[in-house]
């Protein structure tokens, strides 16, 4: 619980220092969070019905996204067994904290305290900061359930090869693809990174939410590709769920337009994702 606590105020310092306060002291906490909740659960339908709105420039960043992650799936064998064997050189807190901010009630804890401290201190920007971790996370978080089971995926550690799917086995081991805990902690970088202008702040936001992924393949729960396309889904999911917040809140990020734009890049003995601030 205290590193839940720690973690969770850390947030609250960074989100705090890319932001201005902005009070409300006309509207009550209640009336607060209800139009709060309200947005959270509208946000999430309307990130799941945009693609029933998707357009040429959509479809085609969809198919470079398939495209990539085809990519990586069949390089997964080599790779996810090459991060594994260089699991023992990785210190041991920074696989203790992909575990801990990926499990699912830690991630939870931690992105409601960023809420309610914007709740309690009628802090627009914070309060919908908290809106879309959360929106984001359960969004994310409902559909790689159903993904799982719809996938039904082995993992490395069944010692079934990449190739593997058997839909709707119960077994927690065929439930590889995507990966929970990558979804949940770059779903909360990929907040708390729009928090600021800085492209090297950001980079180092992203860096540190993609390791609860990593530490996944570290342990032998998931192929690289499970992690690239989980990370995928993220960003698709928070920027749709924050142009629909665009239009309930004031407050902006930074108060400029959505620029950061995403690429896949793939060729003989490279993969990798462009970020363009």
């Amino acid at each position: 619980m205290k590193n839940i606590i720690t973690l969770a105020l850390i947030l609250v310092s960074l989100v705090s220092k890319g932001q201005d306060l902005n009070d409300q002291p006309d509207k009550t906490n209640w009336q607060l969070f209800t139009y709060d909740a309200g947005n959270m659960f509208k946000g999430i339908g309307y990130a799941y019905t945009r693609p029933l709105h998707w357009q040429g420039k959509q479809w085609r960043n969809m198919g470079a996204v398939t495209a990539g992650t085809g990519f990586i799936y069949l390089f997964d064998d080599q790779t996810s067994k090459f991060l594994r064997d260089g699991r023992d050189n990785v210190p041991s807190f920074i696989r203790d904290y992909g575990e801990f901010i990926g499990n699912p009630e830690n991630n939870y804890a931690v992105t409601a305290g960023v809420y309610f401290t914007g709740l309690f201190t009628k802090n627009e920007k914070l309060r919908r900061t908290g809106v879309l971790l959360i929106s984001s996370a359960s969004a994310t978080g409902l559909l790689q359930q159903i993904m799982k089971s719809l996938a039904g995926r082995a993992r490395p550690v069944s010692g079934q090869s990449k190739d593997t799917f058997d839909p709707f086995n119960s077994n927690r081991n065929y439930h590889s693809f995507p990966s929970g805990h990558a979804m949940l902690a770059f779903s909360n970088a990929y907040v708390i990174g729009k928090q600021f202008k800085n492209p090297w702040v950001k980079a180092g936001i992203y860096t540190v939410g993609m390791i609860p992924g990593i530490s996944r393949i570290w342990d032998g729960q998931h192929w690289l590709s499970d992690v690239a396309l989980s990370t995928a889904i993220c960003i698709f999911s928070v920027e749709a769920i924050d142009r629909y917040l665009d239009s309930k809140y004031d407050e902006k990020y930074n108060d400029q337009n959505k620029l950061v734009s995403w690429n896949l890049t793939f060729g003989p003995g490279q993969v990798g994702v462009i970020a363009r601030f």
